[in-house]
């Protein structure tokens, strides 16, 4: 007996400006693609149960189009396996903040699958022999996790942080879900956990594992791949994202790796200390011409790091320009040196810097639950590179 366990779909992910011929948004329909891939993966492995962890939309009010997908990709799903149990649990992203706007995914229950929102609930398969708890995103609290002792086979199925596993950046990502302790998650009492919010793969104990998204929907996805090749499941062709097969008759894990429709690139960062905006120029294209994968219509990152404000006004605006041009999305990540505050006693520490400042007013701004605080502090901060950037740029056309 098998089960497929899927988390994190974001379906419905928006990122950049770009539109597909039907309008759409590019990442919204790149998500959309590996979404597809996802199914296909699934109808493949032919598995009695598919646990799909929460996040099933990136947003409480998904788009039509993003709803239309999902609705005709579950339809398929639930046609080509129709023998299989389908259980699917709201997380942070699926849950709204208000009674009045209820949830989304109660759409899908006409399909025959079974849908988990607000509490906590156990499903019984009695023919198999098989209890699923089922706890989705719960603000409020979590209830005790205990296996039904009646049961042959119990697994539990849960969208939270267990303590412990997320790194700060992943912990600071999204508005906090509930954590839970090692000992209040008990994964040696259960025959599977199938956990879903950490956007990486990851084992928390032999039986129990975080599938990771399908797709890079974080505000941190260059984070994710950090991650992933730490890992050793990251490919610069495919990704680091997948699915998970687990059989419960020999309690074996199977990662079944997906192809994000858009790879994303984070280029070889460079250390611009004492370098020329010239020099600048010419490594930035070295660093491009070496990419294993071609810039175009990618997400592109370089990092550039201890270049002074006027060295990077003098680097040429216009192969900046034809380097955004080229790709759908690249971040010229450009940072100044690094200040360290020396202080003595009575002495005065330096002037924070206007990125400083920048951030210390996002993080403490009061925003509303909905928003993804991390995500906005991140936003806030690209703005004002980009604000830096063109400056250097109406600089630079300017000059002699």
């Amino acid at each position: 007996m098998r089960l497929v366990h899927l988390a994190d779909l974001h379906i419905g992910y928006r990122q950049y400006q770009r539109s597909t011929a039907a309008g759409i948004n590019q990442r919204e329909a790149d998500v959309a693609a590996t979404f597809k891939r996802a199914i296909d993966k699934t109808i493949e492995l032919k598995p009695e149960f598919v646990l799909i962890a929460g996040d099933v939309f990136h947003s409480v009010r998904p788009s039509n189009p993003a709803i239309l997908h999902a609705f005709q990709q579950f339809s398929r799903l639930v046609a080509a396996l129709p023998q299989s149990h389908i259980v699917m649990i709201a997380g942070n992203h699926d849950t709204a903040r208000t009674a009045e706007t209820g949830c989304i995914l109660h759409l899908f229950k006409p399909l025959g699958i079974t849908v988990v929102d607000g509490d906590a609930e156990r499903i019984e398969f009695s023919d198999e022999g098989v209890s699923i708890l089922a706890v989705p995103d719960m603000p409020q609290g979590i209830p005790a996790l205990v296996p039904d002792a009646a049961a042959r086979r119990n697994i539990l199925l849960l969208h939270g942080e267990v303590e412990g596993v997320l790194p700060e950046h992943a912990r600071r990502m999204e508005r906090s879900v509930e954590e839970i302790s090692r000992e209040e998650l008990g994964a040696a009492r259960w025959d599977y956990v199938a956990l879903g919010h950490y956007h990486v793969h990851r084992e928390v104990a032999p039986n129990a594992y975080y599938a990771g998204s399908i797709d890079y929907t974080s505000s941190n996805p260059w984070g994710e791949m950090r991650e992933e090749r730490e890992a050793g499941i990251y490919d610069a062709l495919r990704g680091g994202k997948g699915i998970i097969e687990w059989d419960l008759d020999s309690a074996t894990h199977t990662f079944h790796p997906l192809t994000v429709a858009r790879p994303l690139i984070d280029l070889p960062r460079v250390d611009g200390e004492g370098m020329t905006g010239g020099e600048l120029d010419a490594v930035v294209l070295q660093r491009v011409q070496s990419s294993r994968i071609d810039i175009d219509e990618r997400v592109v990152r370089l990092v550039i790091t201890g270049v002074p404000r006027h060295v990077a006004r003098q680097m040429d605006p216009k192969a900046i320009r034809d380097l955004k041009r080229r790709a759908l999305h690249f971040n010229l990540d450009v940072r100044r040196p690094e200040i360290v505050r020396r202080t003595a006693s009575g002495a005065p520490g330096r002037r924070a810097s206007l990125a400083e400042v920048l951030r210390d007013k996002l993080e403490t701004r009061p925003v509303s639950a909905e928003i993804d605080r991390v995500g906005f502090v991140t936003l806030g901060l690209e703005y004002l590179n980009q604000a830096d950037v063109a400056l250097a740029a109406a600089s630079g056309s300017e000059s002699p």
